[in-house]
């Protein structure tokens, strides 16, 4: 259904292919992206693009972006899993990439700081679930980096704002995963984009090793953050002791590998 390029700005091709009936841009999020939901043949899809070329307040400027959705439309092409929305391909255009994914429904997790203790925030209704519904959430988000750290791929960039979460069907969504990059690496950047709430200490030391255990690090910090307070403090953690076992080991003495994280936190959920 998607041709491989068009020779209009992403918007005009939209709006000629179906209504939009959402919109994305800088009211959401600070990278300067702008992203679609479009109502096309009978179907619904969430398109992203680099957004404005000529938008020079973003972190990263018009070519840093459109390589980033470039290395999404990578990844998306390498790792299929439920988790993740059905990837229709890129479009390139005279206005940079689109992505087309499916649309997904849910509720976005990610919180601006200020309304994080938020009781009616999507953040704080889904750490406010029962401990095994977010345990099976969990599951699942460790499992598809089972599969992303099989195909080479590293953690990178992923915080709460990465998740949907559909309360009615108890779905978790990932988004956003553009800053993933194949490993092993090393850290080119020093502080390394993120949220310290989930990054691993060598996201934070020029030259350091990035690879499977950094992945590890960031997913045990993404379990503390949701089954607790974002602390080790046990009296906090709503999960079992094997469970909690396995969390404290991936921050503290870490695990070599993630497929080590892993098996170790399939067995404590057994």
């Amino acid at each position: 259904m998607f041709p491989a390029a068009i020779d209009d700005v992403p918007v005009r091709y939209l709006e000629r292919l179906g209504g939009i009936f959402a919109r994305f841009g800088a009211d959401t999020q600070d990278s300067g992206n702008v992203s679609y939901g479009v109502a096309a043949g009978g179907r619904r899809y969430f398109v992203k693009t680099a957004g404005d070329p000529g938008d020079t307040t973003p972190y990263l400027d018009f070519g840093g972006r459109t390589a980033l959705l470039h290395n999404a439309a990578w990844l998306a092409e390498s790792v299929q899993h439920p988790l993740l929305p059905a990837f229709h391909g890129l479009i390139e255009s005279p206005g940079g990439p689109l992505l087309v994914y499916d649309w997904r429904d849910g509720d976005h997790l990610g919180t601006p700081s200020a309304r994080r203790n938020d009781p009616g925030t999507a953040f704080q209704r889904f750490r406010a679930l029962p401990a095994e519904e977010v345990l099976a959430a969990l599951d699942g988000l460790l499992d598809l980096h089972r599969m992303l750290d099989a195909a080479g791929w590293v953690a990178g960039d992923f915080y709460d704002g990465a998740l949907l979460y559909d309360f009615g069907r108890r779905q978790l969504t990932v988004v956003d995963l553009d800053s993933y990059r194949l490993g092993p690496y090393r850290n080119d950047m020093g502080r390394m984009f993120g949220s310290t709430r989930f990054m691993a200490p060598e996201e934070f030391s020029f030259g350091a090793p990035i690879d499977g255990r950094t992945t590890a690090y960031v997913m045990a910090r993404t379990v503390l953050v949701l089954l607790a307070d974002g602390s080790l403090d046990r009296g906090a953690f709503r999960g079992p002791d094997a469970v909690y076992a396995v969390v404290q080991e991936a921050v503290t003495a870490r695990y070599t590998c993630y497929s080590a994280f892993h098996r170790a936190w399939l067995a404590a959920r057994t």
